[in-house]
């Protein structure tokens, strides 16, 4: 009987330890929100509104993503691919890669963030 109580008791103690560890991975695999990863890794060139009128942004010529135009001459797997991958012109670095940074999904959310920085 004290085998069982105890064994009980254990179980009351290592499932919910179990269940908090799991959630909080959960939430580490999914990273930080879109405009955390904008602030952390766009906004130096693109600006926080995405006008790229930044100093950086008009070195770079970086794309003005308020711009309707702009953000219709691109599809979100062209955005997620520049995002992962860089962007490089004429040998020139116009974009740093996050692919190593960012996850699939942080990368996804990131081009849903942009779509909403259209005028």
């Amino acid at each position: 009987m004290l085998e069982s109580a105890q064994t009980g008791l254990t179980m009351k103690i290592i499932v919910p330890i179990t269940f908090s560890f799991c959630s909080l991975k959960l939430l580490a695999a999914q990273g930080a929100d879109p405009k955390t990863n904008w602030t952390n890794n766009c906004m130096q060139c693109h600006g926080l509104d995405g006008s790229a009128n930044t100093s950086i942004g008009k070195a770079l010529s970086a794309r003005d993503l308020t711009s309707a135009h702009i953000q219709s001459s691109f599809t979100d797997a062209q955005a997620a691919a520049a995002i992962k991958d860089g962007v490089i012109r004429d040998g020139i670095t116009k974009m740093i890669a996050f692919g190593s940074k960012l996850s699939d999904d942080e990368i996804k959310a990131l081009v849903a963030y942009v779509r909403t920085l259209k005028k």
